[in-house]
């Protein structure tokens, strides 16, 4: 499915309009299957749904007449971006609400490897996220790859070919930036 993806893409930055007929149902079984993911690390009540975050998503990626994409790759680092971005929007507009006593919560991804030696296993998304902008402020490699492995779902593979560095220096730069996180989520947490 994944070479599929990217000949289409490909068709359909070239102008051909059959191949984004064909294209929708494979890329939103594809950004479904990620936010299905990340909703069975949440409350039974959350109040965003997978259906409706892969909705957005597929809005804000394809809304615009202009979207190309080289590869399937480049399509789910950009869909990465786009998912954090509306996960924490959410978050935000929840916690502000809320007055933050209601903040989204998520537990830890075992791949992100976040969560701190006898702490909660919840970490707030809204940390998260400001911990990986202070990353990327400081590292931006580490953070561009936690990013697409944790809101994306890619593999290191996969995110090798979206950022065109080798599979080892991303493996890399995941340890590191999970590491890095591990730290400054513990000083949040405390």
């Amino acid at each position: 499915m994944a070479s599929q993806i990217t000949q289409l893409l490909r068709k359909v930055s070239s102008g051909d309009s059959s191949a984004s007929q064909e294209l929708m149902p494979l890329v939103y079984a594809e950004l479904h299957r990620i936010a299905e993911r990340h909703f069975r690390k949440e409350r039974r009540d959350h109040t965003l749904q997978p259906t409706a975050l892969v909705n957005e998503a597929y809005l804000r990626i394809f809304g615009h007449s202009d979207a190309e994409f080289a590869d399937r790759s480049h399509f789910m680092a950009f869909a990465s971006q786009i998912m954090r971005r509306i996960l924490v929007d959410h978050a935000r507009t929840r916690a502000a609400e809320k007055r933050g006593g209601d903040a989204r919560q998520i537990a830890a991804d075992t791949d992100l490897e976040v969560a701190i030696e006898g702490a909660d296993a919840l970490v707030q998304l809204l940390d998260l996220d400001r911990a990986i902008e202070a990353l990327a402020g400081e590292n931006p490699e580490p953070a561009q790859v936690i990013e697409m492995r944790y809101f994306g779902g890619m593999t290191a593979e996969e995110t090798s070919a979206a950022v065109g560095r080798s599979v080892h220096v991303v493996r890399h730069e995941l340890r590191f930036g999970h590491a890095w996180l591990r730290r400054k989520l513990a000083g949040v947490s405390s």
